[in-house]
């Protein structure tokens, strides 16, 4: 049995795979951003404990495509055979034992690194090693395809269309191994969206935070953050005004509960506009009357 981080390029070249001329790397493809790594391999086992997941101290996931002969991986409490075409998921934090499936019968895999964090922000939910998905699947193929059309190219140089390419291929990860049980899936976007609230909250007073801001505090890309709000019948502009006008609503209250002359403008100012018209506006839009007739309201209403 042979022991190695597989496909780390970082572990390769520090010198900790031991192989005796069992397994063979290539060199690593840059694919939308992504490494991708072709790897052959006649060993009958080969084995990645935990030790070496907490020496190697990396953090991602790997698609891994079955491109020739016939392996097993047993990994997660799962047990999976791989035929040419078939692709599994792989989380490096973990334990997996690869299998040759016909005793020393050479077996090839190209394996795509998925950085961990980037890919939940982008999905919502968190995929679970050990999973595979057959040979023949659409989204399988065009992920593959976009592997194989990137080791055929010349350099690696990035182009200003690679950060949608890197949409797409999480978008395929999430196509090939999305949860059967829509709710698991809704548990990591419910959490990801309350701190997402949380973080509106906090930064709705400055007049220059908007979307952008928020995904990028929340590491996750503008598109994502989109999605979760449209999910919910809503957009992020939106919200992060309706927090403005909420504060803005409690200290016209406490203006005149406590009997002070402060400025409405400086109010608005305040909670973040930069216009009083359009506070006034959006206001008025929001509780039904204008700034200045809020108490009045509140009292006639009994709110």
């Amino acid at each position: 049995m042979e022991r190695y981080a597989p496909n780390d390029v970082r572990a390769l070249q520090s010198g900790r795979l031991r192989t005796r001329r069992l397994c063979r790397l290539g060199l690593p493809v840059n694919v939308c951003g992504f490494m991708a790594l072709n790897m052959g391999c006649n060993a009958e086992r080969i084995e990645r404990t935990y030790r070496d997941a907490r020496r190697d101290s990396v953090d991602h996931y790997f698609a891994v495509f079955q491109v020739a002969g016939h392996s097993a991986m047993s990994h997660n409490d799962q047990a999976v055979e791989l035929a040419p075409g078939d692709v599994a998921f792989v989380d490096s934090a973990r334990p997996a034992t690869y299998f040759a499936n016909n005793g020393s019968e050479a077996w090839n895999t190209v394996t795509l690194n998925l950085p961990r964090q980037s890919l939940l922000s982008h999905l919502g939910f968190e995929p679970q090693g050990g999973m595979c998905r057959p040979g023949g699947t659409s989204a399988g193929r065009l992920l593959f395809d976009l592997i194989r059309d990137a080791g055929r190219a010349d350099g690696s140089a990035s182009s200003p269309a690679e950060s949608y390419m890197q949409l797409a291929v999480y978008d395929l990860v999430g196509a090939l191994f999305g949860p059967s049980d829509p709710w698991q899936g809704s548990r990591h976007s419910d959490t990801l969206f309350r701190r997402i609230r949380g973080i509106i909250m906090e930064g709705a007073a400055d007049p220059d935070f908007g979307p952008n801001e928020v995904a990028a505090q929340a590491g996750i890309s503008l598109r994502y953050l989109q999605k979760l709000f449209t999910e919910r019948g809503s957009t992020c502009s939106e919200c992060i005004f309706s927090f403005r006008l909420d504060q803005a609503a409690r200290l016209v209250q406490c203006r005149t509960s406590s009997g002070t002359n402060q400025p409405l403008a400086e109010i608005a100012y305040d909670c973040g506009f930069r216009d009083y018209t359009h506070f006034a506006r959006k206001f008025r839009h929001r509780f039904g009357h204008p700034p200045g007739a809020h108490s009045e309201e509140l009292d006639r209403t009994g709110n």
